[in-house]
C-alpha cells in the first residue's frame, strides 16, 4: 500500500516523538538505579562508625554525593555568646536548629547543630562548658535560604543553614564548608538526632508514564492510518 504525504508525515512525526519518549523513559531507568545506589549509600553511612570530621584539607574534596550523612566526630570547645538560631519545623512542633561555633583541638573551626529547641522554649539551650566530643552526621552548606525566604543575617532571621554566612555573620575565621547535626544526648536541650533522611524516588513511576505514553502514541497512530485507510477505500 503506498502511503499518501499525510500519512507519511504522521508516521515520521509519530516515530521522532515516540523514540524522544523511550528515551526520556530509558532516562528515569537509569536515573532510578542512581537513587536507588544513593539510598543503600547513605543508608551505609549512617550505620558506619564515626569517622573524624574532615579538616581544612579535605574540604575542597567534599560532595554530596560522597560525604552528605557521613558519621563524623570531633572534638572541642563550644564559642559562648555565638548562637545562630535557624527557624525549622520538626516531629515537635515548630522552632529553630541551634547552631554553635565549635573550635577544634586543630584550631579550626566547625559549625555544630547542637538540636532543636521550641519556638516558645528558644532560651532552653545551655552551652555545655569545656572540652566536649560531639558526634553526628556531616551536612553541607545550604546557602541563600529556603524557598521564597532568603537568609536575613543584619535582622537575624536564618532559614537555612549557611556555614559561609553565618561563619561571616560572627565573624569566624577557617570555618569548615559543612555543618554536624549532633546525635541526641539523652533528655538533654537543644534535642539533637532529628535528622530527616528522605529522598524522594518517584523515577519507576515517571518511567512506566513516559513508556506508556510512547505504547499509546504508536496505537493512536495505527488507529489513525488504519482509520484513514478505510476511508479512503
Amino acid at each position: 500500500m503506498s502511503l499518501t504525504r499525510g500519512q507519511q508525515a504522521i508516521i515520521a512525526i509519530s516515530a521522532l516523538v515516540t523514540v524522544v519518549l523511550i528515551g526520556l523513559g530509558v532516562w528515569q531507568v537509569q536515573r532510578l538505579g542512581w537513587k536507588l545506589d544513593l539510598i543503600a549509600r547513605v543508608d551505609e553511612r549512617v550505620a558506619a562508625q564515626p569517622v573524624a570530621a574532615p579538616g581544612p584539607a579535605d574540604w575542597p574534596a567534599l560532595t554530596e554525593s560522597a560525604d552528605e550523612y557521613r558519621r563524623v566526630t570531633v572534638s572541642g570547645r563550644y564559642a559562648e555568646g555565638q548562637d545562630t538560631l535557624v527557624q525549622a519545623v520538626t516531629a515537635l512542633g515548630p522552632g529553630f536548629w541551634v547552631m554553635t561555633p565549635l573550635t577544634t583541638d586543630d584550631g579550626w573551626t566547625l559549625l555544630i547543630n547542637r538540636g532543636f529547641v521550641a519556638a516558645d522554649n528558644r532560651d532552653d539551650r545551655p552551652l555545655p562548658p569545656g572540652e566536649v566530643a560531639v558526634t553526628g552526621l556531616l551536612r553541607l552548606s545550604q546557602p541563600d535560604g529556603a524557598f521564597l525566604r532568603a537568609n536575613d543575617p543584619a535582622a537575624e532571621r536564618w532559614y537555612s543553614r549557611d556555614t559561609a554566612a553565618i561563619a561571616e555573620t560572627r565573624g569566624l575565621s577557617n570555618t569548615a564548608p559543612y555543618f554536624i547535626d549532633a546525635d541526641r544526648a539523652g533528655d538533654a536541650q537543644p534535642v539533637g538526632g532529628l535528622t530527616v533522611i528522605h529522598f524522594r524516588n518517584n523515577h519507576l513511576s515517571y518511567a512506566l508514564t513516559w513508556f506508556a505514553m510512547a505504547a499509546g502514541l504508536v496505537l493512536l497512530t495505527t488507529f489513525a492510518l488504519r482509520r484513514d485507510k478505510s476511508r479512503s477505500e
